[in-house]
């Protein structure tokens, strides 16, 4: 089932995606000065830890590599 606002979302990403040539410092660049422009109050949350997961065997390697 495809949904309207995924593919809304999707076709202005490609748009802006392409006016930058997929550089994507250049995205982001631009991105952080729309947000800026917009005036809204930005919120920045700290980063969250992120639990170890059990290694697949004892040398920490990933088996069928």
């Amino acid at each position: 089932m495809k949904d309207p606002i995924v593919e809304e979302v999707q076709k202005y990403r490609m748009e802006h995606t392409r006016k930058f040539r997929g550089n994507l410092s250049a995205i982001c660049k631009d991105l952080r000065s729309i947000q800026e422009a917009s005036g809204h109050k930005v919120v920045r949350l700290p980063a969250r830890k992120v639990e170890p997961t059990r290694q697949s065997n004892e040398s920490g390697t990933r088996r069928g590599r």
